[in-house]
């Protein structure tokens, strides 16, 4: 499994998007849709995942849907993410 030590972290909430970006861009890139509103960002020269982005991210929260995510991606990241019960009604 493949561990980052440097990772950016977005969250847009009037849009309700996550995106977990690691090490610098690349200087191409294609994104894939794992799942519904579930995407991956990889370089294109290495193949190598450089961001998860995840619609709805307050209500898949629940789920703990990121790790889920980089699980399947064979990734992990020193990152716990909770999300209140308020906020993850909304």
């Amino acid at each position: 499994m493949k561990n980052y030590e440097t990772f950016d972290v977005y969250y847009d909430e009037e849009g309700d998007f996550l995106e977990v970006s690691f090490g610098l861009p690349p200087e191409t890139e294609y994104t894939e849709d794992l799942d519904e509103g579930i995407s991956v960002t990889k370089d294109k020269k290495t193949n190598e995942i450089k961001s998860v982005g995840i619609l709805n991210f307050k209500k898949r929260a629940k789920e703990v849907i990121l790790r889920k995510i980089l699980k399947q991606l064979g990734m992990s990241i020193p990152l716990d993410i909770s999300v209140s019960r308020s906020l993850a009604e909304n």
